[in-house]
């Protein structure tokens, strides 16, 4: 099981769903501790007492204070072994951008660049496919399916049009918001990620511009904030 878009239903709740009957008695791997609180949904601690759970092996402590040890505490107390810190550092990579809006109140940010040896993006005409490789541009792919937004300036935009959508074949991620940042709103409402699928196009650009400039681009999908 895993934690569905929006953080709602949790992955204990999903993997106990699909288990069944075959959850009593066995070991649960999570690379969060469970949360012991009420929220939106029920403690997910519950959720493992009731289903008969014999062990649970947690890679990496909540650090949301509502929880920050409790549920270790909690299931140890319903008599379920409690083993934690395996794969710690990768469960703390997969959970990055949770522990950063926890602990900091900020969001994850990943900076993508491509650049030569000598520091350029581009050659002197303003080419640059390709300066990196079939690798490099499936991890661009693989960034941009496993983060909720991709941000570009309007020079990039107008530059490359890009869709910058996720194109792994068989990776079905959520939908990524693609965002421009576009001050003097040059994006044209024919521009690629605007014709192509791929996810919501919010264009970020200052108060003031004529109607006649945002229509267009409010009829061809996209949002302006």
């Amino acid at each position: 099981g895993w934690t569905a878009p929006g953080g709602r239903p949790h992955a204990e709740t999903e993997a106990l769903k699909r288990a069944g009957a075959a959850a009593r008695g066995a070991t649960a791997y999570v690379t969060l501790e469970p949360c012991c609180h009420w929220g939106r949904t029920p403690p997910c601690t519950d959720a493992l007492i009731a289903a008969g759970v014999a062990r649970v092996v947690v890679a990496m402590r909540d650090p949301d204070p509502r929880v920050d040890g409790g549920g270790i505490e909690q299931l140890r107390a319903a008599g379920i072994a409690v083993s934690t810190g395996l794969l710690e550092d990768e469960a703390r990579a997969i959970n990055a951008g949770f522990t950063k809006r926890l602990t900091r109140n900020l969001p994850l940010l990943t900076l993508k660049l491509a650049s030569t040896l000598d520091g350029r993006i581009a050659t002197r005409s303003g080419e640059s496919q390709w300066i990196t490789g079939a690798p490099a541009r499936r991890l661009a792919h693989a960034l941009r399916g496993t983060h909720d937004a991709v941000l570009v300036g309007s020079g990039t935009a107008l530059a490359d049009d890009p869709e910058l959508s996720c194109r792994i074949p068989g990776f079905a991620p959520v939908p990524t918001v693609r965002v421009v940042a576009d001050a003097r709103l040059r994006l044209s409402p024919g521009a690629r990620m605007l014709r192509e699928g791929g996810g919501p196009v919010w264009i970020a650009t200052r108060p003031g511009h004529p109607d006649a400039l945002l229509a267009p681009l409010r009829a061809a999908g996209a949002e302006i904030v």
